[in-house]
């Protein structure tokens, strides 16, 4: 009869704890970086506004006439910082008010950061001589130290 030898092989059983890490980054959807994955802020969020390298300059265009500044209706651009839609349309509702130079097209912010803005002009329109206005939101990711935008406007 042949022996039946039984070989015990120890087992060692290896706990694994749950993990209740979560991932952290940027969890303010308003931030140029946020992560939609992140579960806890860790305090890397990025924010527009001034004190950055950008020079942003918008042109207000209804159609295909451009909106020149003038000495009798200055333009106007009103830029709101970490915003996606607009406040409003009075001054107090946004961080800058630039009036445009005289003869010009567009209107410049300079030492702006990257982030999300939501820019806002008036102007007067010389073909139909009418007041004209609109706006939207702009994105600034580039690392170009000079970003141009075409805003429409309507009467």
């Amino acid at each position: 009869m042949k022996n039946l030898r039984l070989l015990l092989i120890p087992v060692t059983l290896v706990a694994f704890a749950s993990c209740d890490e979560k991932k952290e980054g940027c969890t303010d959807p308003i931030s140029i970086n946020y992560d939609p994955d992140a579960e806890k802020d860790d305090g890397s969020c990025e924010y527009a506004g001034t004190g950055g390298t950008k020079e942003l300059v918008f042109f207000p265009k209804q159609d295909s006439v451009e909106i020149i500044s003038t000495q009798t209706y200055q333009d106007t651009a009103y830029l709101k910082f970490n915003a996606i839609e607009a406040p409003g349309t009075s001054p107090s509702d946004y961080d800058l008010v630039y009036a445009g130079d005289i003869q010009e097209n567009h209107i410049h912010f300079y030492n702006m950061k990257k982030g999300k803005y939501y820019i806002y002009m008036t102007g007067w329109n010389y073909v139909t001589n009418k007041r004209v206005s609109g706006g939207m939101a702009v994105n600034v990711t580039t690392s170009a130290p000079v970003i141009y935008y075409t805003v429409p406007v309507a009467d």
